[in-house]
């Protein structure tokens, strides 16, 4: 990853499918890769991470070659703590599912 550079323009193409579209995902443009690469894995939910690709200086990355790029040592931003995302984790939704083989009350 010594010669990724992150402050190159990148283009993110989104997965194709219907979880992308759902969620409103679409292609973006970012003035440099360090920026496309956080909003990759800092931004899109997980599930529509799969499928997406990012261009960079005509090379793609698919989804782990994002991760690869947001975990390397060379990554220049500062990256997001489980907390810093400002999401509640457990809204309710989630958790009112039962488990298998156990009943609602």
């Amino acid at each position: 990853m010594s010669t990724f550079d992150f402050t190159a323009a990148a283009e993110l193409f989104p997965a194709r499918s219907w979880k992308a579209r759902s969620h409103g995902i679409s292609y973006k443009r970012f003035s440099d890769a360090a920026e496309a690469v956080r909003y990759a894995i800092e931004d899109l939910p997980p599930e529509c991470l799969l499928g997406t690709y990012l261009e960079v200086e005509e090379e793609r990355f698919d989804s782990g070659g994002i991760r690869r790029l947001y975990d390397c040592a060379e990554y220049p931003l500062t990256r997001a703590t489980p907390d810093d995302d400002g999401e509640a984790k457990g809204d309710g939704e989630a958790d009112a599912k039962p488990k298998r083989g156990t009943k609602r009350t």
